[in-house]
């Protein structure tokens, strides 16, 4: 039966790494430092510590590494626990139309099984390429449409990412890969109810997704089947979730254009630890605040405009986003963001601490941002932003950031990221073991054993 899932597996099944755009496979070799480096500061979060504690607890011994903590747990389990730490910081890579953190799924998975199998740097490198492109390439035929439903891109379209690199690395052929697809469309979930309250699921998604692909591709693997029309069939992914979808579902997007065109080029890196919509917004302050030299008690009033797609992700409801009740909470408040980089003059690692967040001068800095929807704003695909700061004293500053800082119109340097990397990395690496990973990295297509940069990934003092 010809079917959307197995155009896609044929192109995963014969993608070799000669074939990836040279600016592709240094992006994926950046998203690769980017993700581990994030990896490594997750774990250190409570969340992150909850999640190697229950992976520990379901897995006890196995072939897979947690990174950090150097803990041996089980494909799925690993797959879980280093997927979340990469998520657990709002800081990890977005595809701008689909909002999908494609690459902590992708990674996770592919650490993973590289402890697993035979795989070198060159099969690794491929990989995470193939499973980002899948999902851009999923969330991207119904853009849009899954926020304002209330569900999180990266638990669904994350998840047929993994499925497919999973299936690639474990040597599955084209009609075991579709299979792949097929069950993995049962286990795609991500329900943002956590927005509401702050609480920790959403950062959950990116594991589960590694998780849930890595399983379906074993699954596959052993004989288990799956609907080869899963995208596209009359009760599939999109039917089921975006039931009387508007505009229609453009299955097209799946397959148009697959080794020539890669969706993926359209991802950004992230410079703050927030909801990827915001950023541009984030450097608009920052620079208004640096060239004016604006202190935060002298601001009387601070305007953004919005294209309306974004409005109940960062924007409303208005008291919640003003007063976040977690740090979570934070991560998706452009009131409570904006306030916060202005009043600090900087965002980073440590953003969104409790010390912020229920600081008294940066909670009424907050009621002071308003936003409106400007109709010519763009939608999904592309991050604009604006400030209007208005003074005390009557003083008006305003500045346009046509395109967000870490895509591809609006780049952020290797150094820029190699800095991050140090900073999220430092809380288990020393600068030796860091330098020792990041050279590993940049020397991927060279590197035998793949396996290498998860042992790479646990410092000396672990354990």
């Amino acid at each position: 039966m010809p079917s959307f899932s197995s155009d896609l597996a044929d192109w995963s099944h014969r993608l070799q790494l000669a074939d990836l755009p040279d600016d592709v496979r240094q992006a994926s070799t950046l998203r690769l430092l980017d993700i581990l480096g994030l990896s490594l500061a997750g774990a250190d979060t409570p969340l992150g510590r909850s999640t190697r504690d229950a992976a520990v607890a379901l897995s006890p011994g196995g072939p897979c590494t947690i990174v950090g903590t150097g803990d041996r747990v089980s494909v799925t389990s690993a797959a879980l626990a280093n997927g979340t730490f990469s998520q657990a910081l709002e800081y990890d890579d977005t595809h701008n139309e689909s909002i999908v953190h494609m690459s902590s799924p992708s990674v996770a998975v592919a650490l993973a099984l590289a402890e697993t199998t035979p795989v070198t740097g060159a099969e690794l490198l491929t990989a995470v390429a193939i499973g980002n492109e899948v999902a851009c390439r999923v969330g991207s035929v119904g853009s849009g449409q899954f926020h304002k439903r209330g569900f999180h891109p990266t638990g669904l379209f994350g998840a047929f990412g993994a499925a497919y690199l999973a299936s690639r690395l474990l040597g599955l052929d084209a009609g075991a890969t579709a299979r792949a697809a097929g069950i993995c469309g049962s286990f795609a979930a991500g329900i943002l109810e956590c927005w509401v309250d702050g609480t920790d699921t959403k950062f959950l998604h990116a594991g589960w997704a590694a998780q849930s692909g890595v399983s379906a591709a074993y699954l596959a693997r052993a004989g288990a089947t799956g609907a080869v029309q899963v995208f596209e069939g009359r009760f599939g992914f999109f039917a089921s979730h975006l039931q009387h979808a508007d505009p229609p579902a453009d299955f097209r997007r799946l397959v148009d254009g697959l080794g020539t065109h890669w969706d993926s080029r359209n991802a950004s890196f992230k410079p703050f630890p927030s909801a990827h919509v915001i950023h541009p917004y984030i450097d608009a302050v920052l620079r208004l605040r640096r060239e004016h030299d604006i202190r935060p008690e002298s601001i009387e009033r601070v305007d953004c405009p919005v294209t309306a797609f974004i409005v109940g992700i960062v924007c409303e409801p208005v008291a919640e986003k003003m007063a976040p009740a977690t740090r979570s909470h934070c991560r998706v408040s452009l009131q409570h963001t904006l306030a916060e980089a202005l009043w600090r003059g900087s965002l980073g690692k440590d953003a969104h601490a409790d010390e912020y967040r229920l600081h008294p001068e940066i909670q009424a800095l907050a009621r002071r941002v308003h936003y409106h929807v400007d109709p010519d704003y763009p939608g999904p695909g592309r991050f604009k932003g604006a400030a209007r700061i208005t003074l005390r004293d009557g003083q008006v500053f305003e500045t346009v950031e046509e395109y967000n800082r870490g895509s591809r119109e609006n780049p952020m340097s290797e150094a820029d990221l190699r800095a991050k990397f140090d900073e999220n990395a430092a809380t288990f690496l020393s600068r030796e073991e860091r330098d020792r990973l990041a050279a590993a990295i940049a020397d991927i297509e060279a590197l035998p054993d793949a396996a290498l940069l998860a042992r790479l990934c646990v410092g000396a003092g672990a354990g």
